[in-house]
């Protein structure tokens, strides 16, 4: 089947990647102009391929087509038009023009959230299920005949960026893929939308993303983590503006200790702890926000809110130097448009977007033997030289948060001296058990008391089991691949007592 690609971004590319594979033939690409002097991945792929591509900056003006740009697109003469996360608007000439017209992709199960900012309103609205829609397109804003539908559940703590990431983008591709089929072999439905249900929020924009504090926990949950990366959800605070991101509900074993932080309008201020940023909805329930943004643009972690200025800068060595270059033209190439990369260079004043994000960490882990980074690093050191410092210490092992304060018990044994932890280890920090209970741990070879150790009670083991759940979710070692974790365990220096033994006894 003839086809003509109307869309953008990766998602666009990868739909149309598929189509090709699936043996269509597609005639024509029309994506957004180049920004910044880069192109669209969607864009690009197609030119490499040596598809036509246009790159209309826009098909109607004063609300009627142009009549070249129309022109233009029926030379192609395409059976079907298919518009994976297409952000323009298309005219009804174009729309209607095919044998088989145009389907569309929609981050929603419609008809709930209609119009922009559906994935982002799935969460607000605390939806227990999301999922996607491909409809047939007509003249209303999503409003035409349902050609598929899968759905998906919403977990307690996904964000924009995990629900698209985990099924929006996987699925989705697939799903037009199928529709695309559908429609060749002559079985593709057309369900008219019915209107019970249907919701049509706006555009989600910084201006109204502002925390409405009188509302439960959760509520205010869904509201940062509907927000979150774009635009952020936001509140007054110390005399600036702070704007909040990953936050979660699971809070179990986290006790509200560490400073206060005043929240004009919230139920009551906020506590900055070691986990992060405890907040409080009006039902005295709990959620923690991990990272904050303050007003100069500058991301933090919220543990780190009251802290202190952060050390003096690294003098890198020759080889941290050639890391830093090598890095350099890493950030040249996502950049194009900055005719120089300086330290003061900052990531996304220069035109980065979320999907420069993802590339600037994956040229790093090729750069650096593997080294990971988050999406969240480049987010919180968006210069260029703090993106170096930042680089540098992880290189190092010379990471503060990675330091145990540790009381040691020791003793001394056949004229060594044993320096053994006594403590728990719950959540990255070595602390006592609940009221200080203890028990006595017995040297079984004369009966003595070795020393004693704390004995976990129900609450300890309730925030251990916090902690793990915690880090199994959100923590950077379940999200690497099983070489990457061996090449981390390979280079981690072994302790005397696993080394072999040469001699083989």
């Amino acid at each position: 089947m003839k086809i003509a690609v109307i869309g953008q971004s990766l998602f666009g590319q990868e739909v149309y990647c598929r189509l090709r594979e699936e043996g269509h033939e597609v005639v024509g690409v029309f994506t957004v102009p180049d920004k910044d002097g880069k192109a669209d991945p969607l864009g690009l792929q197609a030119e490499q391929d040596g598809v036509l591509v246009f790159k209309f900056p826009r098909w109607r003006a004063k609300g009627r087509a142009l009549p070249d740009v129309v022109a233009q697109y029926r030379a192609l003469g395409a059976e079907l038009n298919v518009l994976p996360f297409c952000s323009q608007f298309i005219p009804m000439e174009v729309i209607g023009a095919p044998r088989h017209g145009s389907i569309i992709y929609h981050p929603s199960l419609l008809p709930r959230h209609r119009g922009a900012s559906a994935i982002n309103w799935t969460l607000i609205h605390g939806d227990k299920k999301g999922g996607f829609t491909i409809f047939w397109a007509d003249d209303g804003l999503d409003t035409g005949d349902l050609l598929l539908q899968k759905e998906c559940e919403v977990l307690p703590d996904d964000t924009v960026s995990s629900l698209y990431n985990r099924f929006l983008f996987p699925e989705g591709v697939k799903g037009m893929v199928q529709a695309v089929k559908l429609i060749a072999e002559g079985k593709a439905p057309r369900l008219p939308q019915p209107e019970e249900g249907a919701t049509y929020e706006g555009i989600q924009r910084k201006e109204t993303a502002k925390i409405n504090w009188d509302q439960p926990a959760e509520a205010i949950h869904n509201w940062i983590r509907g927000n979150d990366k774009v635009p952020g959800a936001w509140t007054e605070a110390c005399g600036q503006k702070l704007t909040f991101f990953n936050s979660t509900l699971s809070t179990a074993g986290l006790e509200p200790e560490g400073e206060d932080l005043p929240i004009p309008g919230a139920h009551r201020p906020g506590v900055v702890t070691k986990a992060g940023l405890i907040l409080f909805g009006n039902d005295g329930r709990m959620l923690l926000v991990k990272n904050i943004q303050l007003e100069d643009g500058k991301m933090i972690p919220a543990a780190h809110f009251f802290g202190r200025a952060e050390s003096s800068a690294l003098e890198l060595t020759e080889e941290e130097l050639g890391t830093a270059e090598a890095v350099r033209g890493a950030w040249k190439r996502i950049l194009p448009s900055v005719p120089e990369v300086d330290e003061s260079t900052d990531f996304f004043k220069s035109g980065a977007a979320s999907v420069d994000v993802v590339r600037l960490v994956e040229e790093v882990k090729e750069l650096c033997d593997g080294l990971e980074l988050e999406n969240e690093d480049v987010y919180m050191a968006t210069t260029f030289g703090d993106f170096i410092q930042l680089l540098v210490r992880r290189l190092r092992g010379d990471d503060k948060e990675t330091e145990h304060a540790i009381d040691y018990v020791e003793k001394a044994v056949n004229k060594l001296t044993l320096r053994m932890p006594h403590q728990l280890f719950i959540g990255g920090a070595f602390v006592d058990a609940a009221g200080g209970r203890t028990y006595e741990t017995i040297n079984p070879t004369d009966g003595s008391v070795l020393c004693q150790v704390s004995l976990a009670q129900v609450s300890d083991v309730d925030k251990a089991v916090a902690a793990a759940k915690d880090a199994f979710e959100n923590g950077l070692w379940g999200k690497i691949s099983a070489r990457d974790r061996g090449r981390l365990l390979y280079r981690a220096p072994p302790s005397p007592s696993t080394r072999p033994d040469p001699t083989g006894t």
